[in-house]
């Protein structure tokens, strides 16, 4: 079932759990997702990253409707969600698509203008009905990875304002993770997260999900973080799927293959991120 944003961080606030979010660029992606909340009966959220059709994957054109599609016949609710719009216009182009949730991401702005953007979106999706997410510190690179910066961490005074005064529905946080593949373990500063969520009243978003330990997802939740985008290491075990197939003569086994395991990888962490226990091997995991 279709719904929004705020609709499943509702659920995830009610039992103090965090909703996976997962960028879905292709139809594979999409039904790993899906049949993994079904599974395990949790909802999901899917996301069209901005970034991803910059890098020539897919244009929102082409795969919203089937978003949209996907998640309205899906047994569990499933929100459709842009992931890092950073102009206004794509932002619209979202909504008018139908997508029940935005984020803006203005992080790379001065303040100023990120809260200017960040009011002109949230008018735009609560007009259409959508919920919107936006972003004040910066996670140093959307989907490419990067170091951790304190320096661009999410500064919790100006997160109280921020959030309090854009009318957004959920808050993205920078305070440790970083996007794309880590070299090294990240080290999450939890102080830092547990003073935004004492001045903050929305819930919260963690990017950069992909490749945090096990503990510190439980502990992100429990500093009230509802929200987790991840993709990478879903991705990347798809990948590593196919490449140990003995024969990739068919795309359609190919294709097969790394549904299945991006299935199970995307079942392990949606049920850390609710139950906080592993399903099978926790690849994942930084060790």
């Amino acid at each position: 079932m279709l719904v929004t944003l705020k609709q499943i961080l509702k659920i995830a606030e009610a039992k103090r759990i965090a909703i996976g979010s997962f960028n879905t660029p292709n139809l594979e992606s999409m039904q790993a997702v899906i049949r993994a909340g079904e599974r395990l009966n949790q909802p999901v959220i899917i996301m069209h990253a901005q970034v991803h059709e910059e890098m020539g994957i897919c244009s929102i054109d082409e795969i919203g409707g089937i978003m949209l599609y996907m998640a309205d016949r899906a047994s569990v609710p499933v929100c459709v969600h842009l992931d890092h719009g950073t102009d206004l216009a794509y932002i619209n182009k979202a909504l008018d698509i139908g997508f029940t949730s935005v984020m803006y991401d203005g992080s790379v702005l001065e303040y100023e203008e990120n809260f200017a953007n960040t009011c002109i979106a949230a008018e735009l999706a609560h007009r259409k009905g959508a919920s919107i997410e936006a972003e004040i510190g910066s996670m140093g690179a959307r989907e490419g990875g990067g170091g951790n910066d304190e320096s661009i961490y999410t500064d919790p005074d100006a997160a109280k304002i921020f959030a309090r005064d854009t009318g957004i529905d959920a808050l993205a946080c920078a305070f440790g993770t970083a996007h794309g593949l880590y070299a090294t373990t990240p080290k999450l500063d939890f102080p830092r997260l547990e003073r935004i969520k004492s001045l903050v009243d929305i819930p919260l978003v963690m990017h950069g999900g992909s490749g945090v330990s096990h503990e510190d997802y439980r502990k992100v939740i429990s500093l009230g973080v509802r929200k987790i985008n991840y993709y990478t290491y879903m991705s990347k075990a798809g990948g590593t799927n196919v490449a140990e197939l003995s024969d990739k003569t068919f795309y359609h086994d190919i294709a097969i293959s790394a549904t299945n395991a991006m299935q199970k990888d995307v079942e392990d962490a949606i049920n850390v991120f609710s139950t906080g226990k592993l399903l099978f091997s926790g690849q994942y995991v930084v060790q």
